[in-house]
């Protein structure tokens, strides 16, 4: 996730503002047939994340945050943590399969040069999920799938806390009850198919519809990490070739989506601004 602004954005500092989030998963797995028809899978996501944030110089002082001289403008800074991811795959009959994961919270290790931006002194995990899905074989070449999922993003402190945190109830960014930006919890609805055209070529498309996670007063801190955008559609198809293997391409759009603003959350915090000591 990054968003990179080319001026200062006069709410939060005064050089050019942005951030730039990386996440990087290794993830080692196993799988075991307990019976003819049921798969379970255990995996261990070994995460790593990398981390910059600019423009935030309204922020780094003494009044708002915990560790003023690690709120922004550090560079890059990184974290490392690990979780679990557990599946179960089941063949109802020749045409049904059933699915099921959970994922936990994936717990990392603090971004030192960002303890006094992110809550509890530099804390950034990753959230658990959970779904379910189903796979009908509608006829010989073409396979229906849905998935449900739920992402838990008000379970991490740094991506669910409110700013109001800070501007109602005084608690410094990169304390334990310090703001992040707000996101609720995200059901997605997935939909997809895979058609066998032929021996040799598989087409597939698929649509992903998911909850709004920043709400109307929550829209500040945002600016930094706008993830509004709630559809997209998906088309993908493999070729396979003669010498055993394949050719794949995917393509993904999403559509454009707005969140509009509250204006009683910007003047709080330009009131705040202005009185902030020089």
């Amino acid at each position: 996730m990054n968003t990179d602004y080319k001026k200062a954005v006069p709410l939060l500092g005064s050089t050019p503002t942005g951030i730039d989030l990386i996440q990087l998963f290794i993830a080692p797995t196993a799988t075991w047939k307990i019976t003819p028809a049921n798969t379970l899978g255990v995996t261990v996501n070994l995460a790593y994340q990398r981390f910059e944030a600019k423009g935030l110089q309204n922020f780094d002082n003494a009044g708002y945050s915990k560790s003023p001289d690690k709120v922004t403008n550090n560079g890059h800074d990184s974290s490392y943590g690990a979780g679990v991811h557990i599946g179960w795959i089941g063949q109802v009959n020749d045409n049904i399969t059933l699915g099921a994961t959970y994922q936990s919270k994936t717990y990392m290790s603090k971004f030192d040069q960002y303890k006094g931006l992110f809550a509890e002194g530099g804390t950034f995990d990753i959230p658990a999920s959970y779904g379910v899905g189903i796979a009908v074989k509608a006829t010989p070449a073409l396979t229906l799938a849905a998935d449900v999922q739920r992402i838990e993003y008000s379970d991490v402190d740094s991506v669910g806390n409110s700013i109001n945190n800070l501007l109602l109830k005084g608690n410094q960014l990169g304390s334990n009850k310090g703001p992040g930006f707000a996101w609720r919890d995200v059901t997605a609805v997935k939909v997809g198919a895979s058609y066998a055209y032929s021996e040799s070529l598989t087409l597939r498309a698929g649509y992903n519809h998911s909850t709004q996670p920043i709400r109307k007063s929550e829209t500040l801190f945002n600016i930094l990490a706008p993830g509004v955008v709630q559809d997209h559609v998906t088309l993908g198809a493999t070729w396979a070739l003669p010498n055993k293997s394949e050719l794949s391409f995917s393509y993904m759009h999403a559509f454009e989506e707005k969140v509009a603003t509250q204006f009683l959350q910007a003047s709080r915090l330009q009131a705040l601004v202005a009185a902030m000591p020089t």
